[in-house]
């Protein structure tokens, strides 16, 4: 590209609308034109021309269309992430100017690990609603080391991650307990022994979180501590992306694995797994609310705080 064509693409950037850039982000969001057209209470022909303005400013096209739906293109990638951040600061400068009065209102935005974010979080914010209407919150979800990157990034403003982490830049403080627990499906045998041994575990298929998980490093730390053999001498069946693809996969026989209580309490209630009678000491775990350090909360962001440390979190 040579550089009066790219000085003339840096002249037209400045002609990019936070409407164009909030179009681009519902439509990714939505996944169609007409669903982020009606979003954005725009009719579809108006919030087309949006995109169309925003890949003339580009000079690229910034989506994909295809039969099955949309994709963004490279250029487009960019222009998303950017987009988000934008439309959050904008989001950030309200809010600071509207909590200078007394209404307590705002928007929150969540990083949360899987446990908190499929588990724990869906009642906590049905309570936080009732109570705070006008505090509105936003997630992230990814595994607990996704969710580092997002804080010390800035993309979002709290955190909740299952293993503790000694960056310098991360305020981390303990906030729920939860344990860890061995489960079979229904009718394994290993589930009628009295006692169960890592030695016995370690024989049957196992199926193990990725690398990256709370629930896969609490493990690994307890092997280590207990002096157990580590996860490489066990029998892996599979490693897969989620407590629930883990479940799933145990309810259907493939193996036995090591999850959450809490990602477990309603399969073991209906039948559909059963707890493998683990002998030793329990595997136990906090999970962990993260912020940057020099995160200045508003008024809406310490109620929501002080609301999640006081959830009644029952194992």
């Amino acid at each position: 590209m040579d550089m009066v064509l790219k000085v003339m693409i840096a002249d037209q950037f400045k002609h990019i609308t936070l409407q164009q850039l909030e179009a681009l982000v519902a439509l990714v969001e939505e996944r169609s034109f007409s669903d982020a057209a009606r979003k954005m209470m725009l009719s579809q022909p108006s919030l087309s021309k949006h995109i169309r303005n925003l890949e003339i400013f580009v000079n690229s096209p910034l989506i994909n269309r295809t039969k099955t739906g949309i994709s963004l293109t490279s250029e487009g990638t960019i222009l998303f992430a950017y987009a988000k951040k934008i439309l959050k600061l904008r989001d950030e400068a309200r809010d600071k100017i509207v909590s200078l009065g007394d209404t307590l209102s705002g928007h929150v935005y969540i990083g949360t690990s899987t446990i908190p974010s499929t588990y724990i979080l869906p009642p906590l914010l049905t309570g936080l609603k009732k109570d705070h209407p006008d505090i509105r919150i936003h997630i992230l979800s990814g595994d607990s080391d996704d969710i580092l990157e997002m804080v010390l990034s800035s993309q979002v403003e709290i955190g909740f991650i299952g293993k503790h982490t000694h960056d310098s830049r991360i305020v981390s403080e303990p906030i729920w307990q939860d344990e860890l627990i061995p489960v079979a499906s229904k009718g394994n045998p290993i589930a009628d022994l009295r006692k169960v041994t890592f030695g016995d575990i370690i024989r049957e298929p196992f199926i193990l979180r990725e690398k990256g998980s709370g629930t896969r490093a609490i493990l690994e730390d307890y092997l280590k501590t207990q002096g157990h053999e580590p996860l490489s001498r066990f029998t892996i069946a599979c490693e897969l992306g989620s407590s629930e693809a883990v479940k799933e996969a145990v309810i259907s026989g493939l193996g036995i694995s090591i999850l959450s209580i809490h990602a477990v309490k309603r399969e073991i209630s209906q039948g559909l797994l059963t707890r493998i009678p683990l002998e030793g000491p329990r595997i136990l775990r906090s999970f962990f609310m993260i912020t940057r350090r020099q995160f200045s909360p508003m008024q809406h962001h310490r109620v929501f705080i002080e609301y999640a440390k006081a959830y009644p979190l029952e194992p």
